[in-house]
């Protein structure tokens, strides 16, 4: 195999994280995102569904879980923006033998409070939480959840029963938002303790009862750090916003060509802006009549936007899964996204216009992009 290309960004600069089937890239430009550096391919022939940005306590801390063929699924890190990154032959995050259950995926790798550097926190497949409070080294399962009485119940959708989202609230230390499919979100208050269900007002379309107690099929969930109760979720099936902190949703999917979809993004300084690509339901799942379009809201939901320069509007079938769409931290926001067929976009003007980035890669399943800088390194 050739020699990995690596990239070595400086504080001030954008950094993309790109996750695929076949294995991972780190994408840099300086703050105008005018050119891109290209990194990679690190884990070749690796499935990488998790990738995070960690710049608390002034480090520059790169995840991935990439899955192997003989060691699984394995949390490892990379301080150096990809030159080395720590061993893959040791699976660091495991189900307890108690527990009866054994892993297959990792879903989200999600940094911890600002104020808390060395917690972590790790959506898995089957549906559970994992938490890590010695910055990575262990991970403890959160028996609250796995022990939550509807678990056993719990159905799995298309891509399997994964609990593929995580939001820690940054204003309230001991409140996290999780979602699960196909189960809906759920919420704890007390670190992980107890946890209750958070999709009031979602529908479940495919159920003889379209409001039960949980079963929802929830795509994705996105949370404003600046206004922490104010959630979007992209349902299979429904668009939704919460002004309550998920306590009830009121549906947004005005405007929009479908309401089926899975990626969802949130400007990093406008909690009234958010970017969905919406995909045809159910079988299909790909751009609706070929057109390949970033839908915007800049009012919160009431309505939307198409944003198509840039992108091709002929015989564009491409899908955009649930965590291949993303904001970076940047005040005029950079949006991303990486296509199934191996294509990445970028935006630098916050969606109103696009240039292709990459072409040719593998399925792309995870896109983050972070702001590299010391006082304020923030993945969205």
């Amino acid at each position: 195999m050739a020699d990995v290309r690596h990239v070595s960004p400086k504080d001030g600069d954008a950094l993309l994280m790109v996750g695929t089937m076949k294995g991972a890239f780190l994408f840099r430009s300086r703050a105008s995102r005018a050119r891109w550096e290209r990194g990679g391919v690190y884990f070749p022939g690796n499935p990488v569904y998790a990738m995070a940005y960690d710049g608390r306590a002034g480090r520059h801390r790169l995840w991935a879980a990439p899955e192997s063929f003989h060691f699984g699924s394995v949390m490892r890190s990379s301080d150096d923006f990809g030159k080395t990154w720590t061993s893959g032959e040791t699976a660091n995050l495991r189900f307890p033998e108690d527990s009866g259950a054994s892993l297959k995926r990792v879903w989200q790798i999600a940094p911890g409070r600002a104020e808390e550097p060395e917690v972590l926190y790790a959506g898995v497949e089957p549906a559970a939480l994992f938490e890590s409070r010695d910055g990575g080294k262990k991970w403890s399962l959160v028996r609250g959840l796995w022990e939550h009485p509807h678990r056993p119940q719990w159905q799995p959708g298309g891509g399997g029963q994964c609990l593929h989202t995580v939001l820690v609230d940054p204003t309230r230390r001991e409140r996290i938002h999780v979602a699960v499919s196909a189960a809906g979100v759920y919420r704890t208050d007390d670190g992980g303790r107890s946890w209750r269900t958070a999709h009031k007002g979602v529908r479940a379309q495919f159920l003889p009862d379209k409001h039960p107690e949980f079963g929802q099929c929830v795509h994705k969930i996105v949370r404003h750090p600046s206004r922490p109760d104010r959630l979007y979720l992209q349902n299979h099936w429904g668009l939704y916003r919460s002004d309550d902190a998920g306590e009830s949703w009121k549906d947004v999917a005005s405007g929009v060509p479908s309401d089926f979809g899975f990626g969802m993004a949130v400007h990093p300084y406008d909690p009234e802006t958010v970017y969905i690509v919406p995909l045809e339901s159910d079988e299909f799942r790909c751009t609706p009549e070929g057109r390949l379009r970033v839908y915007r809201t800049r009012d919160a939901g009431k309505s939307w936007q198409p944003m198509t320069r840039g992108l091709p509007q002929k015989d564009a079938l491409e899908t955009v899964l649930r965590d291949a769409l993303a904001t970076d931290g940047f005040e005029k926001a950079g949006v991303y996204f990486g296509t199934r067929s191996g294509k990445l976009f970028a935006s630098r003007d916050s969606g109103t216009s696009w240039a292709q980035l990459a072409d040719g890669l593998p399925p792309v399943v995870c896109v983050k992009a972070a702001v590299v800088a010391k006082a304020r390194g923030k993945g969205h």
